[in-house]
């Protein structure tokens, strides 16, 4: 379920509600666009006023999708949890349904009181949303490789204030911690940290200095005067190499892959020839793909996880009869909402996935360490074919409703 945050607009000063995976913030007041940037998490308040006597615990939020490939298959779960960052036996140790249910405010300089500093890392949060789902590791079979991907982290806090009884749930008024169990509990508290604000960027093209184009959870943004892509991240905007397969007169919409060129020496594989001969797949060889080199193409979209693992999976297997060229920006471009950095994270368990028999591969993946990585992004045609997209080189089949569902994992 998806997150609803509060935003004002900083130009005007407007409200703005933005999903918690968008980083684009459009005013419908003024009508001004500035890209959201962070120093880390991005962080957010239940909504209880302000207070100097308020005291706000961190919660890490965790959702996305755990893969884990074990001995025979490929298994996938979809995590959602919320998990306090201090641990003290009488604080809630999940926000429940808080966060879906009630919208966040973004958190700033004018929130007053005191945070308390986390006590648990985010890969123990991690490793928690793990054990709490259907995904526990067994004993009676090996783990091969595990894998967050689609990811989001942030940070809820919940705010409690002081009263003379104890500390209080601000939220729903109940009484969390006496005065005597609050003052053993020994948190340490800190300020405001003005690095946990978000800074607002202009939606301008760095090079030409153009309005981008792009939706609010689009992370890689066009320029239709110049051609170039932009990725969005934490640091500002970085360009991308992009390139689109070329369609034809019943081409509806272009859906974006991450094409991630690299060797695994593990395997002795380096060319799309070795890849094919490894993964034991039932194609002749061509002369020409000893020379091709292998490149892993990852959906740069969020969706189900069996969804993804089939079209990473018929991508990389068809990548030889695709012919990308130089990319125009164009209206039918799907919004790119998997970073580079998550597609990387995808490489092992799509390999996994292409393989014919797990025997060959599925144990060979702990010693996987892709090297010589290039990345760039590579737009697919696809035609409608009523509730289908379809894409005519691979054979790539997507429901259109899944599509859109995928926006909101």
């Amino acid at each position: 379920m998806d997150v609803r945050i509060q935003q004002p607009c900083p130009q005007c000063g407007g409200p703005v509600v933005l999903s918690e995976s968008d980083r684009l913030l459009t005013c419908s007041y003024c009508g001004v666009r500035n890209f959201l940037r962070s120093h880390g998490l991005f962080r957010y308040v239940l909504p209880a006023g302000n207070s100097r006597e308020m005291v706000h615990a961190p919660y890490l939020r965790f959702k996305g999708t755990i893969f884990l490939v074990r001995e025979k298959a490929i298994e996938h779960h979809l995590v959602d949890t919320t998990q306090a960052a201090v641990f003290h036996p009488d604080l809630p140790p999940s926000l429940g349904l808080r966060p879906q249910a009630m919208q966040l405010v973004r958190l700033s300089a004018g929130q007053g009181g005191s945070f308390l500093r986390p006590t648990i890392r985010a890969s123990a949060v991690l490793d928690k949303a793990a054990r709490l789902s259907t995904l526990m590791r067994r004993r009676d079979e090996v783990l091969f490789h595990r894998a967050y991907i689609g990811e989001t982290i942030s940070c809820i806090y919940l705010p409690m204030v002081r009263r003379e009884q104890g500390l209080y749930d601000a939220v729903r008024d109940r009484l969390l911690l006496s005065g005597e169990r609050l003052a053993e509990a020994g948190f340490r508290e800190r300020p405001f940290s003005p690095r946990w604000q978000v800074d607002f960027l202009p939606t301008l093209c760095p090079h030409c200095g153009w309005t981008l184009d792009g939706e609010g959870d689009c992370l890689v943004l066009t320029c239709s005067n110049c051609d170039r892509a932009w990725l969005v991240d934490n640091t500002g905007l970085q360009p991308v190499s992009w390139q689109k397969v070329a369609g034809d007169r019943r081409t509806r919409l272009y859906i974006g892959f991450w094409r991630i060129t690299a060797r695994i020496q593990a395997l002795a594989m380096e060319t799309f020839a070795d890849f094919i001969a490894r993964t034991n797949q039932p194609l002749l060889i061509r002369p020409q793909w000893h020379r091709r080199p292998m490149s892993f193409w990852i959906p740069a979209f969020r969706v189900r996880p069996r969804l993804f693992l089939r079209l990473g999976r018929q991508a990389t297997i068809g990548q030889h009869r695709m012919r990308p060229e130089q990319a125009r920006a164009c209206p039918e471009l799907y919004p790119v909402t998997l970073p580079p950095t998550e597609a990387r994270q995808a490489i092992k368990v799509i390999l996994a996935a292409s393989a014919a028999s797990p025997k060959p591969i599925f144990p060979a993946l702990p010693r996987v360490r892709p090297d010589r990585l290039s990345f760039s992004l590579v737009y697919l045609p696809f035609i409608s074919t009523g509730q289908e997209w379809q894409q005519p080189h691979t054979g790539m089949v997507i429901n259109k409703r899944v599509l859109g569902f995928g926006r909101h994992l």
